[in-house]
């Protein structure tokens, strides 16, 4: 589990967009200049984002970016998702095991673990929300 600069630059563009009220369209510029990030980058980022449906976007004079959803129904699960595919990768799971040739697959004693750490992981991502993230709120394990 490594989480890539989309996902922590994504997480500030979102906690950017919702203290800044998540209604008013904010554009890529108004983003990068605050957080002194790639304009290119963010948009990329909020590209992947509007298609998870997390941003939407309106174009024109006064387009931009908002919220699709107020700040609590947003999770950093749903985020991760978007930016980086999933939360946790386990390469044993039929869905990703040709990705790496795993020659112990039948008698893995590992297999249970990871799967368990991507279950808690993806059970405490969903709990945390951008609102708590907004907030700077501790969240409980």
């Amino acid at each position: 589990m490594k989480y890539t600069t989309k996902t922590e630059y994504g997480l500030n563009c979102l906690v950017y967009m919702a203290r800044h009220g998540g209604i008013q369209p904010i554009t890529i510029k108004e983003i990068a200049a605050a957080e002194k990030y790639s304009p290119t980058y963010i948009e990329k980022i909020l590209q992947s984002l509007r298609t998870a449906k997390i941003v939407s976007a309106s174009h024109g004079n006064h387009g931009g970016y908002v919220l699709a959803r107020r700040p609590n129904e947003i999770t950093l699960k749903e985020v991760i998702d978007a930016l980086e595919g999933s939360t946790f990768d386990v390469y044993c799971e039929p869905e990703t095991r040709d990705q790496i040739v795993c020659t112990h697959y039948c008698a893995c004693g590992v297999k249970p673990v990871w799967q368990k750490a991507k279950t808690l992981l993806d059970q405490y991502f969903v709990s945390v929300t951008l609102e708590t993230l907004m907030n700077g709120a501790a969240v409980e394990a």
